[in-house]
């Protein structure tokens, strides 16, 4: 549920922002960390807050697509297509980079991501700040993503002075990134827009990323990850481990795609909503929930191999990256 925010506190978060600090902000996909992305010493202070090493590069958010020449070159038609059809919306673009765009934004590369939210208050605030504002995902690099301005503040306590309260992200998980800056457009990262929505906008097939591809936010392989491990497995073999693991004594937590819960003690169980929006909506609220819940496992029941679940498979699997059993 998306909150109004009052134009005093768009006004001085802008100020904020003008005068080199930091303002974590609601985007519909997830809250982000944002900075002046014209000034590199503010921009640095992101990466200090999140521990994110310099080399990752930020997405640019700015109010609408006429900034584009104000960060980009060379801008090619497909780009033009896919702003014009998914903005403003969970889309980020990879351009190659206006020259004046700081190397602390680009992590060093010659490209720059770019997008152009669709949340009022990131609106709001990008309007009255009248720049592109620099930022990642509110929270420590690495862990769940924050959907709400409650997670930021469990993220940063009082280190991030200016915290606009949107409500809840309406879609849950991180834009969609493509790669418009060499000759056929290449999908960098899932989100919520698919690859069959891309294609059919662009009329065309993606090209498949390759090792050349532009470093881009999210694309690490463990990445979004609850401090308690993560197991994804299918539904009956969370079952099974879960009796199993009961038995020696641990304490286990359950992301489940069903209500029926098991007769096991000390089983933390939480049905995910059904359908894949849901799903996506509540999934890092749930991951940061059973990660407080003092459990030894966090086990995830896998989803649909499906088109709409694609972006979610994506994160699932990188939160449980190195976690031991990847079902």
């Amino acid at each position: 549920m998306t909150h109004s925010v009052p134009k005093a506190d768009i006004t001085h978060a802008a100020a904020v922002l003008k005068a080199g600090e930091l303002v974590a902000f609601p985007t519909e996909t997830v809250y982000g960390l944002g900075a002046d992305a014209s000034n590199a010493d503010a921009v640095q202070k992101i990466y200090a807050a999140k521990g994110r090493p310099s080399s990752h590069p930020l997405i640019v958010h700015v109010a609408d697509a006429v900034q584009l020449a104000n960060w980009a070159r060379d801008i090619p038609p497909a780009a033009h297509v896919l702003a014009k059809k998914f903005w403003p919306g969970p889309l980020t673009l990879v351009l190659k980079r206006n020259p004046k765009v700081p190397d602390a934004v680009t992590g060093g590369q010659d490209t720059v991501a770019i997008r152009v939210p669709s949340h009022p208050v990131a609106q709001a605030l990008l309007r009255e700040f009248g720049g592109g504002v620099a930022a990642p995902s509110a929270n420590r690099f690495g862990r769940v993503s924050a959907t709400t301005a409650a997670h930021v503040r469990e993220e940063f306590g009082d280190a991030v002075a200016c915290v606009l309260d949107g409500g809840a992200a309406d879609v849950g998980i991180e834009s969609t990134i493509v790669d418009c800056s060499r000759a056929t457009p290449s999908l960098l990262r899932p989100g919520w827009i698919t690859p069959q929505q891309l294609e059919a906008a662009l009329g065309a097939p993606l090209a498949a990323p390759d090792a050349d591809a532009p470093r881009v936010s999210g694309t690490l392989e463990k990445h979004y990850s609850p401090q308690t491990p993560v197991m994804l497995m299918e539904g009956d073999l969370v079952i099974e481990l879960a009796h199993s693991l009961t038995r020696q004594g641990k304490k286990v937590a359950v992301l489940a795609r069903t209500t029926l819960r098991p007769l096991i003690d000390d089983l933390v169980w939480r049905a995910a909503p059904a359908d894949a929006a849901g799903y996506a909506h509540d999934l890092y609220a749930n991951l940061r929930e059973l990660d407080q819940a003092g459990c030894d496992a966090i086990l995830v029941e896998q989803p649909p191999e499906v088109a709409e679940w694609y972006a979610i498979r994506d994160r699932l699997n990188r939160a449980a990256a190195g976690s031991g059993e990847n079902h």
